[in-house]
């Protein structure tokens, strides 16, 4: 290995993939979402990168571990049982494994994050 192997993590580094939520799991607005998915381990159990969503809300299912950066924005995520949280430019928080709920996105907002899936 070699400091050319260290991936810089931005907007900058690779391009955006632009998508929505499946139909069936948008419950309000148009959550287009962009991604920048800049680094993936050799095993692509481990990545990370930006991703920035418009207002609307969708439902989550999350079979990954992620840990995200509020970088601008505000967004709601709700459990099933209705508790909810806000966040934040920011904030830094985790999302576990098995979590699922819902996702509002109140104001444009960008996150960075990092995935690894079990």
């Amino acid at each position: 290995m070699s400091v050319k192997d260290i991936k810089l993590i931005g907007t900058d580094q690779v391009e955006s993939e632009s998508y929505l939520p499946d139909q069936e799991k948008i419950l309000a607005g148009n959550p287009a979402q962009l991604i920048w998915h800049c680094y993936d381990n050799k095993d692509k159990t481990f990545g990370a990168g930006i991703w920035q969503g418009e207002p609307g809300t969708h439902k989550v299912s999350y079979s990954e571990e992620e840990v995200c950066f509020m970088l601008e924005g505000k967004v709601v995520v709700a459990d099933d049982d209705g508790n909810e949280i806000t966040l934040q430019k920011g904030d830094m928080f985790a999302i576990p494994a098995g979590f699922s709920g819902s996702w509002t996105t109140v104001e444009t907002a960008k996150k960075m994050y990092v995935v690894y899936e079990k």
